[in-house]
């Protein structure tokens, strides 16, 4: 019961306190008709028509460094906000391991340029009979290396070496002859009778004690054999036999080296041999230039003039791969990138002022020109845009890479049009059209109108209404919620 009463009583609280502030409002309204209600006259005027759009500002350049080659990178050079100039090393690789590349193909073509020089130079008699001496020198030393290896060959009497091996060859007959007569007496055989098992081996061939007999005479009489064909054999030694015959092989290789000098210098070198030898220096000269334009690529230079933005480059630890080693700006100049709606995009044009304003100050206009407009489009979410880049004027302000600002063109002057403040301008929510509160004589009227371009707080009049009309704007609702 009592919160029943309790409801009752915050209820007619309630009610006094609205049917107090309806009165109170009513005679504020009525003391002060100026502060309820604004008007506007209709006037002729000039408008601009704009389009705008949002965007991030970026730099003239922007450009992520990677080292060409991987590597452990040696040092680097500078440091995130500094300021560099083009041409200067930003960081550098270890270069140890592809200077000693560097020396090596350096090696190799002096050897080829030598190569290819002896080649195409002329050939002086001292030469020849140089080259003549050295061709008989080696045919000398390879007639006694020829003579000294038959003379270790010739140890042993050939007829005597002949028939040992004959008689070698006779020995390994007759004990796999031997061999196979104790085989056969080695077979054998179950049978049964009257319900017994028995094995039986048969003698084949001679009675198996005779056989293993005659196998064992045989085996010792190949011993015998293979030992006097060693032993006639042993008397030239198989290491001085092979010593001598590699004595022959590279006096042999020395006379052919110094028989092809000699006809290369009596016939001179063919077309083959130079075009080959021009060829191998071509070749070693590529490499060497491979080799130095690895060692030029371990330092990681700036392209232009700018600002560091990042680092993730190390001393001591690998190149990045994933990540650019270094992040370059130039900060010379900025630009806006918006995009336009297929609809718009039609009325902008390169050269056309714009105003662009940072959300970091909201304040702050800055000037700018459509420097370009995307020739192919984007879809985003089923819309046409159509990138338009918007460069900045200078100024005084900190601009900074990636800063988010609202952009407006400038893309045509309408001029002597009929004019209307926006905020005397309202919208029936219901049907969607835009009318005014009009003074006709001592009434106001409704009046339905048709709106153009709209631009800082004007817009354009289309219909409804004519030059010197006035517009008011009333105050609806005693609560203020009005437009």
């Amino acid at each position: 019961m009592r919160r029943t009463l309790l409801y009752v009583f915050l209820a007619l609280v309630v009610v006094v306190v609205v049917g107090w502030a309806v009165v109170w409002r009513i005679q504020q309204t009525a003391q002060s008709p100026d502060d309820a209600t604004r008007s506007a006259t209709v006037e002729r005027g000039s408008l601009l028509v704009t389009v705008s759009a949002s965007g991030s500002i970026q730099p003239l350049r922007r450009v992520n460094l990677t080292f060409d080659t991987p590597g452990r990178v040696a040092e680097v050079l500078v440091d995130v906000g500094e300021m560099v100039r083009a041409g200067d090393v930003l960081a550098r690789l270890d270069s140890r391991r592809l200077l000693l590349q560097v020396e090596q193909a350096q090696a190799a073509l002096a050897s080829a340029e030598a190569r290819l020089a002896q080649l195409q130079a002329a050939v002086l008699p001292e030469e020849v009979a140089s080259a003549e001496a050295n061709l008989r020198a080696a045919e000398a030393q390879l007639g006694a290396a020829a003579a000294t290896l038959d003379q270790v060959v010739s140890g042993a009497r050939e007829s005597e070496v002949a028939a040992a091996e004959a008689d070698l060859v006779s020995a390994i007959s007759r004990q796999a002859s031997a061999e196979d007569a104790h085989e056969m007496t080695m077979n054998c055989f179950t049978v049964s009778f009257w319900g017994q098992e028995d094995t039986i081996c048969p003698a084949l061939g001679p009675p198996e004690e005779q056989a293993r007999y005659n196998l064992n005479a045989a085996n010792e009489a190949l011993k015998a054999a293979q030992a006097r064909l060693d032993e006639l054999l042993s008397e030239a030694d198989g290491n001085q036999v092979r010593a001598a015959r590699s004595n022959v092989a590279a006096a042999v290789a020395q006379r052919d080296a110094a028989q092809a000098r000699l006809d290369l210098l009596l016939t001179g070198a063919t077309e083959g041999q130079i075009a080959a030898a021009e060829a191998q220096v071509a070749q070693a000269q590529a490499a060497l230039q491979l080799a130095e334009l690895a060692v030029g690529r371990t330092d990681l230079l700036a392209p232009f003039d700018g600002i560091v933005a990042v680092v993730n480059a190390k001393a001591g630890e690998m190149s990045p791969t994933q990540l650019p080693a270094v992040t370059l700006l130039d900060a010379s100049a900025y630009h806006v990138t918006v995009r336009v709606d297929e609809i718009e995009v039609g009325r902008i044009e390169p050269g056309q002022e714009a105003q662009v304003t940072p959300d970091a100050w909201p304040d702050v206009e800055i000037g700018g020109l459509v420097e370009r407009i995307a020739p192919a489009a984007s879809i985003l979410g089923g819309v046409v845009y159509y990138d338009v880049v918007i460069e900045l004027a200078p100024t005084d302000r900190p601009i900074r890479a990636d800063m988010t600002a609202n952009v407006t063109i400038f893309v045509d002057e309408l001029a002597d049009v009929l004019l209307i403040p926006t905020w005397v301008v309202r919208l029936d929510r219901d049907t969607g059209q835009t009318y005014v509160n009009q003074r006709v004589g001592n009434e106001i009227v409704r009046t339905d109108v048709e709106l153009g371009v709209r631009h800082q707080g004007m817009a354009q009049v289309l219909g409804g209404l004519t030059e010197g009309d006035e517009a008011i704007w009333v105050q609806e609702s005693v609560f203020g919620f009005g437009e």
